[in-house]
């Protein structure tokens, strides 16, 4: 069974918590130890960031990371062979977060082929157009039981989200607000009431809420309207803060989501 589904499958009554950090930042060869430190602090999935010159859903955070790995050197072909190399050792899910361009230029097939390799169990292309999605994308991932991610937002239409539902497979992202990523105080009345209508259309594919995550406050409200949350500016903050020490930026998250 994919990871991801094995995930959610065995987590009915948790509470998950997924962390992203970008590969290559803030140090080249750092991925695996970041990994593989998450791992072994408790966190249930990691999103691996493939970094890219332009990051339109990112915020400044997530986009100077990317600018930090792609000027240390940072590519897919060297994430993926860092990847490979730990490989055995990692048992959660890693879902790599990317843009479309630099998978095209590498090739979708040899995308999909590079992340079973690799062990990776998912990815997720904010930029991917979801008619692409449908007849170019799905039919590689599928042959290589790989789960193409897609995200909602609050603009998203009941209509399109049960399509969506329809057709993937592992988990939905919720986008806990139409904008750009970054940390939040708090989710207002509208959010919340985003999170209750999703919540009540008993989608079959569970959720995890992302964008915004970084105190108690909007931990509990995303862990209480899915099966669990998404942070990355906060944890990508913390990491380059502690000059690439995966333990000392957890330590500095965990007591931060107490807050």
């Amino acid at each position: 069974m994919n990871k991801i589904n094995s995930l959610f499958a065995n987590s009915a009554d948790q509470k998950l918590l997924s962390l992203y950090f970008c590969a290559g930042c803030p140090t080249l060869d750092g991925t695996a130890d970041v990994i593989l430190t998450m791992q072994r602090r408790g966190i249930a999935m990691i999103e691996v960031g493939i970094p890219f010159s332009d990051p339109l859903a990112d915020g400044p955070v997530i986009q100077s990371a990317a600018t930090q790995a792609l000027r240390n050197g940072m590519t897919l072909s060297k994430l993926f062979a860092q990847l490979a190399a730990i490989k055995d050792q990692v048992e959660i899910p890693l879902v790599l977060m990317g843009y479309l361009n630099p998978i095209l230029h590498y090739g979708i097939e040899k995308f999909c082929q590079s992340c079973v390799e690799a062990g990776v169990s998912g990815a997720i292309i904010p930029d991917l157009p979801f008619d692409d999605y449908l007849n170019i994308v799905k039919p590689v991932a599928d042959r290589y039981d790989l789960r193409i991610i897609m995200l909602i937002t609050p603009e998203t239409s009941e209509e399109r989200i049960r399509f969506i539902d329809d057709h993937t497979d592992g988990f939905i992202y919720m986008v806990s607000s139409a904008s750009i990523t970054g940390t939040q105080k708090s989710f207002d009345d509208a959010k919340q009431e985003y999170f209750r209508r999703i919540d009540a259309m008993h989608l079959r594919n569970p959720r995890m809420i992302g964008f915004g995550i970084s105190n108690a406050q909007t931990l509990k409200a995303a862990q209480d309207n899915a099966a669990g949350a998404i942070i990355g500016s906060k944890f990508v903050t913390l990491l380059n803060e502690a000059d690439g020490n995966a333990d000392i930026a957890l330590d500095r998250l965990f007591e931060a989501l107490k807050q």
